[in-house]
């Protein structure tokens, strides 16, 4: 079965960690470009980070850029987003995204709040 299932969200104090991971099977993950969006409450959903399918190249939004780390590891088929320094307006639904043809996971809450 084709699919991306994401893992790792939770609620977690402004100034933490949290490590999202997303599971891919079903296609040749490692000849895929991934990307990590979010959908803030009442808001569009927006692009996070990309990364390349050998991993060499990563592009972030500049609202998460320095804190937030995309990954891949394509022995494991997972991509990973790594989130430090996290803010209240992070909190948001995370999916993870096959671009072409577009294939979406079902998302995962992240709450930032003390």
């Amino acid at each position: 079965q084709v699919q991306l299932v994401e893992s790792g969200g939770g609620l977690v104090q402004p100034g933490g960690s949290l490590r999202l991971s997303c599971a891919a099977s079903g296609f040749p993950f490692r000849l895929s470009g991934m990307s990590w969006y979010r959908q803030p409450p009442g808001k569009e959903r927006e692009l996070v980070a990309y990364i390349t399918d050998t991993g060499r190249i990563t592009n972030y939004a500049d609202a998460v850029k320095g804190r937030f780390t995309i990954s891949r590891d394509n022995a494991k088929n997972t991509l990973y987003l790594q989130m430090n320094s996290l803010k209240p307006e992070d909190t948001a639904v995370y999916y993870c995204q096959r671009p072409l043809p577009a294939l979406w996971g079902q998302g995962t809450q992240v709450t930032v709040s003390s």
